[in-house]
């Protein structure tokens, strides 16, 4: 399987950036709404996954699910889509690159969320609620379950947690800039995102979907939902714009800048 070497991936993530804040309104919207829901898609296979499952089985179930769910980062990277924690990464390198400015990265992490927000919302009620795959059974009890932990821990652990889940995605999203087949994309995502879930790292865009379908089952209220979503905000966007992106533009951007001034002379 071809690949890039970690200071070609991160220039292709610059690019990735860059190319992001300049998408049309409208295909920001559009890839958002898709990234929102590919990443619910990936949820709601796990709860189905692992609800029925017998307790007995104790972690190895929750492995189970943590190995359906990279379904939705796989489409989003390989099928189209636009996906908030992924943007946290990539816009945050272009800035530092100096190739998007802070207006822009803010603008672009605005219009995903929103999308995102959408789109995890219309999984979450039409399929969740609607078609009742979250509503009944031990579907209904594995997502207030999931919800619960959520929304129970503490702004410290949330933060936390989120600084750690979006390491991982930012990570995933970092991997499969350097994979140039399909196979090695696949490979590249699945598993950082398997070690995710399967350690209980907390997701923004993840949130978007289990909190809602549970609000929609009659669990919970807006209120605790919008208090999670600030904190676990916070930790994605520290996991992905510090540990990853700035960790690795202070160690490569000397190569970065001579590639920008040989690709200068060349023109």
């Amino acid at each position: 399987m071809a690949y890039h070497s970690p200071q070609q991936i991160a220039q292709l993530a610059i690019e990735a950036g860059t190319k992001k804040v300049h998408l049309p309104f409208p295909s920001v919207l559009l890839l958002g709404f898709l990234g929102g829901a590919f990443i619910s898609i990936g949820y709601l296979l796990d709860i189905r996954v692992v609800a029925s499952l017998p307790h007995e089985w104790g972690s190895f179930s929750a492995f189970l699910g943590a190995a359906v769910f990279p379904v939705g980062l796989m489409l989003i990277l390989i099928a189209g889509g636009e996906l908030l924690t992924g943007n946290m990464m990539a816009v945050s390198i272009a800035c530092l690159a100096k190739r998007v400015n802070i207006a822009q990265l803010i603008k672009n992490w605005f219009w995903i969320t929103i999308s995102n927000f959408i789109g995890a919302l219309f999984v979450a009620y039409c399929f969740g609620h609607l078609a009742e795959l979250t509503t009944t059974g031990p579907y209904l009890d594995k997502t207030i379950a999931s919800a619960q932990a959520k929304i129970e821990a503490n702004p410290l652990a949330a933060i936390c947690s989120a600084i750690g889940c979006n390491w991982l995605v930012g990570l995933a999203v970092w991997m499969s800039y350097g994979a140039e087949d399909i196979g090695g994309k696949i490979l590249a995502i699945w598993f950082p995102i398997m070690a995710f879930v399967a350690i209980g790292f907390q997701h923004v865009v993840a949130n978007m979907f289990v909190i809602p379908a549970a609000i929609f089952a009659g669990y919970f209220n807006w209120g605790d939902y919008f208090y999670n979503f600030i904190f676990v905000f916070i930790g994605n966007a520290i996991g992905g714009s510090v540990f990853v992106s700035a960790i690795y533009w202070l160690s490569y951007r000397r190569e970065l800048a001579l590639d920008s001034h040989s690709q200068i002379k060349g023109h």
